[in-house]
C-alpha cells in the first residue's frame, strides 16, 4: 500500500470541515512510514530486500515493532491526535487525525504478508494481497479513486490542482509497481522514500490551499449550490 494510504485522509476532509487540512492529513496517513524510514536510517528498525518474497513488493519487513505493530501505530495515532488537538483546539480535528494515522495499519494488514504484530512480537498478521497483483492494483486504485471522488464532491474550488495532484500520485504509484526493484535496503532507498512522502504532503498542502469544504461560507468563498 502506497498512495492508497492517502484515501482515509481524502475521505476525512470530504466528510467534515472540522477535519485538519489535507496536507496535515497526508502527513498523518504516512506518519508511521515516515517514522519507519527514519528509524531504519539509524538502525532502530530494519528490513531487507528479498526479491520474490511477494509478487508486488521485494520488501522483507521483519523488524519494525515501534511503527508497525498495532500498539505502536496506536501510540503514534494518539500522539498525533494530541498535537493536532492542541494546535487546533478542536477535539473533532484531533479525532480525525488519529483515525487517519491508525488507518495505516489496517490498510497494511490488507496488503502485507504476515509481518505485522499486535505489540511488536509474537504472532504476525497480514492478508497478503501483495501476492495477487490484480487485486492489489484494484484495491489501491479503487479506494483512492473513491476517496478522491468524495473529496471533489464535498469541496469547492478549481479542479485543476487536485487533478494535477492525482496525476502525480498515480505516476509515483506506477513507478513503485512497475519501475526497477531496489537492489539494497540502504540510505539511498530510504531517502528516496522520505522524499516521496514529502512530495505527497506538499501536494496535499497545495491542493488544500485552493479548495474549501462545501459547508464553508464567508468572504471570498462562494456559497454551496442549493
Amino acid at each position: 500500500m502506497f498512495i492508497g494510504h492517502l484515501a482515509p485522509a481524502l475521505a476525512a476532509r470530504a466528510l467534515t470541515d472540522e477535519a485538519p487540512k489535507l496536507g496535515v492529513l497526508f502527513l498523518g496517513a504516512q506518519l508511521v512510514d515516515i517514522a519507519f524510514f527514519s528509524f531504519a536510517l539509524v538502525g532502530l528498525e530494519n528490513f531487507r530486500i528479498s526479491p520474490g518474497i511477494t509478487a508486488m513488493s521485494p520488501l522483507d519487513l521483519y523488524d519494525y515493532p515501534f511503527t508497525h505493530s498495532l500498539l505502536g501505530s496506536a501510540i503514534w495515532a494518539i500522539g498525533f491526535a494530541i498535537v493536532i488537538g492542541f494546535a487546533q483546539r478542536n477535539l473533532v480535528a484531533a479525532s480525525w487525525a488519529g483515525i487517519v494515522v491508525i488507518s495505516h495499519w489496517v490498510l497494511d494488514w490488507l496488503t502485507h504478508r504476515p509481518d505485522l504484530t499486535i505489540s511488536g512480537n509474537g504472532q504476525t498478521y497480514g492478508l497478503g494481497l501483495w501476492d495477487y497483483p490484480l487485486a492489489t492494483i484494484g484495491v489501491e486504485l479503487g479506494i483512492l479513486g473513491l476517496a478522491f471522488w468524495m473529496y471533489l464532491r464535498r469541496t469547492k474550488g478549481p479542479v485543476l490542482p487536485p487533478i494535477i495532484m492525482l496525476a502525480i500520485l498515480l505516476a509515483m504509484q506506477a513507478f513503485a509497481w512497475f519501475g526497477p526493484e531496489p537492489v539494497s535496503a540502504g540510505p539511498g532507498f530510504l531517502i528516496l522514500g522520505l522524499m516521496s512522502f514529502a512530495i505527497m504532503i506538499c501536494l496535499g498542502t497545495w491542493v488544500s490551499s485552493t479548495r474549501w469544504h462545501r459547508t464553508t461560507v464567508g468572504l471570498g468563498v462562494a456559497s454551496p449550490p442549493p
